[in-house]
């Protein structure tokens, strides 16, 4: 399988499709997931092409996965989380639906069901609000 520079978060990358953007540096974006399952979902992806974690480069995913940490800890004290779900598919059979390597990150709070991953977007005005929490924290 090869990497669609179409897909929707390069084109985020790109500029061509806006986003409630929460972090960004030289090699990775963060920016608010459209459909939350709960509130302070966020993604994190690199500006590097690769499908998901199977044909990443490994110092993209280095780089990668030390802004998830770090916004992680942001997610969890903005939102006063009891934890924080992190999630991370590859390939259709095991659940990713944009093809481009991304990392869900979801504040939780116990006994709170997450909301289902699909359906209307959330109101761009309450992303980023919750973007500005998220970014107060860093």
């Amino acid at each position: 399988m090869t990497y669609d520079t179409n897909n929707i978060f390069a084109k985020i990358l790109r500029g061509e499709i806006p986003s409630v953007k929460v972090y960004e540096d030289d090699d990775t974006l963060a920016f608010m997931d459209v459909m939350p399952q709960a509130p302070g979902h966020l993604l994190v992806v690199p500006k590097a092409g690769s499908r998901n974690m199977l044909d990443a480069d490994p110092a993209v995913l280095a780089k990668t996965i030390a802004v998830v940490q770090k916004l992680a800890v942001a997610a969890k004290e903005a939102f006063d989380a009891d934890g924080v779900y992190i999630a991370q598919f590859n390939e259709a059979a095991a659940g990713q639906t944009v093809f481009h390597l991304h990392f869900h990150i979801v504040p939780r709070k116990d006994g709170e069901p997450l909301k289902p991953h699909s359906g209307a977007l959330a109101d761009t005005d309450l992303l980023k609000s919750q973007a500005e929490k998220i970014k107060a924290a860093l």
